[in-house]
């Protein structure tokens, strides 16, 4: 097991220096709060971490979740952290003080919870989807739901889910058919099944409180039907007690990852019992729940973020210690007569692991400033800026969701190959995080999903003006490099794919404004590599603008080496990440069609 899973100190950059964190503490809603509050919060939080969820990551692995006689039992660090998580705020953290919150900001928040992640990365879902589904109630619910349910959902005391997925409507939400029946006492019966539920049952909660899409009888069909519901699994009596409320656990999956963190497969109404509580108004349940979907992919990105990181450390450590080959002399050959050179030494094994570095701190830098879009949106009481970063905001999330589950798979890729031979065994810990990020390029909306989201749906809203707003946001970091002699070069070259993707996106928009547009979206997953790619140039300019501006002004508070290790890895984006976009360019504007189904099958 690596020593380290983050970089605390890179962490902190990025929160402070790049990304302005006191700037957001100047909005009303903070002002409780100040950067030394905040650092005790995520200090306290790192030594919670250090204690209580790294030393079991792998040991959650060994021994998964199971399902045994209708129940779930999982590893005991779970009634830890929903015990710790009440006590913490890391449930109820972002809530306002009328609901039991701590009115944090969002970054901090993010930047809390990506400790967790990468210590334990089977654990923080279980205060994660406690905490999005009490949002969807404090949002949208009566007061009644509110007194009812969030109290002890914020304590940690009651677990809480998110049930979308059905046997026969994955992605496809509009083909739910879990039934909610109205009665005359105000409650609906619920009848129908649900899959993939994240924390859905455990033996460390006294209830759990199910968020459930269902279609009322008689609404309208597709995604237009679709109400929402609370439906605990055990309600209340009348009298101060719990009852059951005939949702049964019918079974746990067992997974290639995550295999700690349970999924459960949920049953309602099998005995014809099933209460729920209409959440707000009748056929907008999956309006309410999108509503809170942009946290949850910052979720998502965040702990594929979180993996990726510590996957990187896990695989520095080693590639400091393990001593193999020799370094090539001026004439081409290896010294024999000279010891073994430790294979960080070796370039192939430096380009692996600066790949890693770049791949997983972009990407937390990415997830904090989508992040810090979110608290300027909820905070800021001019109207045009409001919709500005509502705006941003909605164009990045589906990079946000999708830029660090895919590299961040890549990168953990590249982290075992740096072990060879012993990546691939049990007794280090790369081989399992390989398999615990694999999913989360599905979570929350697989990756084809989010790629027609964002060309389809984001890069075209509003007549382009959120593109326009990220467009301008990227001009302006351009500038800002331009002044700097050494990072002039690379401001160009941003500059440059910025035609390129102008170029692209009018070529793909000519199939739109034409109406062909199952041709518009065919590529769109090669797309949303291209316009990741070069989002992640401009996060990486960002980060070396404001080392290169601590260089020059002394106003330094980390080391020398510190701020050029950040410019050197924006150097390596640069050469080795940002060219791919010229061959997904090529792919995007080629005119010739293989994907779209025709009259003749040919796939044999």
């Amino acid at each position: 097991m690596a020593k380290e899973y983050i970089d605390f100190e890179t962490l902190k950059y990025l929160l402070y220096d790049v990304h302005q964190l006191e700037e957001i503490l100047q909005q009303d809603r903070f002002t409780d709060h100040d950067a030394a509050s905040l650092d005790m919060f995520l200090d306290s939080v790192k030594e919670f971490s250090d204690r209580e969820l790294f030393p079991y990551v792998k040991e959650m692995d060994e021994k998964p979740a199971y399902y045994k006689d209708g129940a779930v039992v999982v590893h005991e660090q779970v009634g830890v952290i929903m015990k710790k998580g009440g006590e913490m705020g890391l449930i109820s953290g972002t809530f306002d003080y009328d609901a039991g919150g701590l009115q944090m900001p969002m970054m901090a928040y993010t930047a809390s919870a990506f400790i967790q992640d990468a210590a334990n990365n089977h654990l923080p879902g279980y205060v994660g989807l406690t905490l999005g589904a009490a949002e969807l109630i404090v949002h949208f619910g009566s007061k009644e739901l509110n007194d009812t349910y969030v109290p002890n959902m914020i304590s940690g005391d009651w677990g809480g889910t998110m049930c979308l997925t059905e046997p026969q409507a994955g992605s496809s939400l509009s083909d739910v058919v879990t039934k909610a029946v109205p009665t005359n006492n105000g409650h609906y019966k619920i009848s129908g099944q649900k899959i993939f539920i994240s924390g859905g049952d455990h033996q460390y909660a006294d209830n759990f409180v199910h968020l459930v899409l269902a279609r009322i009888e008689g609404a309208p069909a597709g995604t237009k039907g679709i109400s929402l519901f609370v439906v605990p699994k055990k309600r209340p009596d009348g009298n101060g007690g719990l009852v059951p409320n005939d949702v049964t656990t019918v079974a746990d999956f067992q997974k290639l990852g995550q295999r700690g963190y349970c999924t459960t497969h949920l049953g309602f109404g099998d005995a014809g019992d099933c209460q729920g509580w209409l959440v707000g108004e009748a056929h907008q349940g999956l309006k309410y729940m999108f509503l809170m979907m942009n946290g949850a992919r910052i979720a998502v990105g965040r702990g594929a973020a979180a993996i990726a990181t510590a996957a990187y450390h896990a695989s520095l450590q080693y590639a400091k210690e393990r001593p193999q080959g020799r370094k090539l002399t001026s004439s081409g050959k290896k010294d024999l007569e000279t010891g073994q050179t430790l294979i960080i030494n070796h370039p192939d094994v430096r380009r692996m692991l600066l790949q890693q570095k770049v791949v997983s701190e972009g990407s937390l830098s990415l997830v904090l400033l989508a992040s810090k879009y979110y608290d300027l949106k909820e905070t800021l009481q001019d109207p045009s800026e409001k919709e500005k970063y509502a705006l941003l905001l909605e164009l990045i999330i589906p990079m946000v969701k999708t830029y660090p589950s895919e590299m961040g798979a890549q990168a953990v890729s590249n982290g075992l190959q740096v072990l060879g031979g012993y990546g691939f065994c049990t007794d280090f810990i790369l081989q399992q995080y390989h398999r615990d990020i694999r999913i989360f390029p599905i979570y929350e909306g697989t990756t084809g999903i989010q790629s027609q989201d964002l060309l389809g749906r984001k890069l075209l809203m509003e007549n382009g003006k959120a593109l326009e707003l990220l467009t301008a946001e990227v001009m302006q970091t351009i500038q800002e490099a331009s002044k700097y002699d050494d990072l002039r070069v690379y401001a160009g070259k941003l500059g440059e794919k910025l035609k390129l993707t102008q170029k692209v996106i009018s070529f793909l928009v000519g199939f739109a404004q034409k109406g062909d547009y199952e041709r518009f979206l065919s590529d769109a997953t090669p797309f949303m590599e291209f316009f990741g790619n070069i989002t992640m140039a401009w996060v990486w300019l960002d980060i070396a603008i404001h080392a290169k501006g601590a260089l020059i002004t002394g106003e330094k508070t980390h080391s020398e080496d510190f701020y050029e290790s950040k410019i050197h890895a924006m150097k390596f984006f640069f050469k080795y990440e940002l060219p791919k976009t010229i061959g997904l360019a090529e792919i995007l504007m080629d005119e010739e069609v293989l994907t779209i189904a025709g009259e003749k099958e040919l796939f044999i």
